[in-house]
């Protein structure tokens, strides 16, 4: 009789998570609507928003976001993060420059390196290798 007694509350507490949740639901729906709607005017709001004039009747288009020159990565940056996805980092003094450029052939197609990058990698190994 008891065991069933403890079923119940533990019932009845799930059962009232399940309607606050639900409330809690409903309440965050509400508030991103209302945060949607605005109001039919947006004519006047547009206007001095883009810096027309009263007269305009075609609003000023946005401004265009400048676009980041992509930085070019050295060869040891490239080194780092390409070599070290799937082993320690070698030094460039523990092989020679035609060593590397043999490990360089098979290791662009295993990790399916760019040919520009590829390159940049190996004249990084081969400048240090000091050989």
């Amino acid at each position: 009789m008891n065991r069933l007694n403890s079923l119940k509350w533990r019932w009845r507490a799930g059962a009232g998570l399940a309607v606050m949740a639900a409330l809690i639901y409903a309440a965050s729906l509400a508030l991103v609507a209302a945060t949607d709607t605005k109001p039919t005017d947006s004519k006047a709001a547009d206007t001095k928003a883009a810096g027309a004039k009263p007269g305009d009747t075609k609003p000023a288009s946005p401004p265009k976001p400048a676009k980041k020159k992509a930085k070019k990565l050295t060869g040891a940056e490239l080194y780092a993060i390409h070599c070290n996805r799937c082993h320690p980092e070698r030094y460039a003094t523990e092989r020679t420059a035609a060593q590397w450029q043999t490990l360089m052939l098979h290791m662009r197609v295993r990790a399916n390196l760019p040919a520009a990058q590829a390159k940049e990698i190996l004249r990084y190994l081969q400048e240090d290798s000091g050989s």
